[in-house]
C-alpha cells in the first residue's frame, strides 16, 4: 500500500474559481467527470465505541476509515474503500461491491465471504463480526478533479458538501444537511513524492487556509442538525 501526501484548504467560491482558470491549461480533467463536475455520496462506518469518531477529534496520527461510495447517485458501480492515514499522508485500498452485497453492509450485516473475495472484503468482514463496524452517516458532495502524470498530481474541488444520519436511504433521497457555512468549500492536493513547481506557484493565491478537515468527522460532529 503506498502513502502519497494530502494537503487539504479551506477555500471560497472566488478560491476555486481562479483555480480553476489556472488549472485548467496545465491538468486533464479526471476520467470519473464528464462534465464540470460529478457527485460522490459515500456511506461511513464507526464501531459502536465510535473509535474512528473519537481518533479524529484527539488528532490521532495513524488511522483508517472504511466508506462505501457511489458516483452520481447511481448503482452501477458501488466501491468499499478503506483509507488510511498517518499524518499527512494518506493511502486508500478499494473493491467492488454488488448492490445485494451493499444493501446487508447497510444494515450492519456482512455477506458471506467466498472463494476469491479481496482481502479488503475480508478485513471489513472481520471489522464487522468482531469490531462491531454499523453505518453511521451518510456525506455527499458535487466534486471537480483535475489530475497530472507529473508527480501523479490529482486535485479536486469538494463544494457543497452535505450530510444526513439516514443510512437506510443511502440509495435513495435523504435529507441532507451542509457541514460548512455557504460559500465555503474543500480543496484537497494529492501527489506522490514532490508537488511540481509549477502547480505549486499556481496554487499561490493569496494566504490559503490549510486545514485537517475530515468529511466524516464534520457529518459526525453535526449529526444533532439532521436528527
Amino acid at each position: 500500500m503506498d502513502y502519497r501526501h494530502e494537503l487539504k484548504f479551506l477555500v471560497s467560491d472566488r478560491d476555486l474559481e481562479i483555480l480553476r482558470y489556472r488549472l485548467k491549461p496545465l491538468l486533464k480533467q479526471d476520467k470519473h467527470q464528464t462534465g464540470d463536475s460529478y457527485r460522490i455520496r459515500s456511506l461511513y462506518f464507526d464501531d459502536y465505541r465510535d473509535s474512528y469518531l473519537q481518533e479524529n477529534e484527539d488528532g490521532v496520527d495513524n488511522r483508517k476509515k472504511y466508506r462505501i461510495r457511489i458516483y452520481d447517485g447511481k448503482d452501477t458501480t458501488i466501491k468499499l474503500e478503506k483509507k488510511s492515514k498517518i499524518r499527512t499522508m494518506t493511502a486508500k485500498e478499494g473493491t467492488l461491491l454488488t448492490k445485494e452485497e451493499t444493501l446487508l453492509y447497510m444494515k450492519g450485516q456482512a455477506p458471506a465471504m467466498k472463494e476469491g473475495d479481496s482481502f479488503l472484503k475480508k478485513d471489513f468482514f472481520a471489522q464487522i463480526k468482531a469490531g462491531g463496524l454499523r453505518p453511521v452517516t451518510i456525506v455527499e458532495y458535487e466534486r471537480t478533479a483535475f489530475v497530472g502524470k507529473i508527480g501523479n498530481v490529482r486535485i479536486t474541488f469538494d463544494r457543497n458538501i452535505s450530510a444526513s444520519s439516514k443510512v437506510e436511504r443511502f440509495f435513495e433521497y435523504a435529507p441532507m444537511m451542509p457541514v460548512l457555512p455557504v460559500g465555503q468549500h474543500i480543496l484537497e492536493v494529492k501527489y506522490d513524492e514532490l508537488l511540481p513547481d509549477y502547480i505549486a506557484q499556481v496554487m499561490e493565491i493569496g494566504n490559503l487556509q490549510r486545514t485537517s478537515f475530515s468529511k466524516y468527522y464534520y457529518a459526525r460532529r453535526n449529526e444533532n442538525m439532521y436528527e
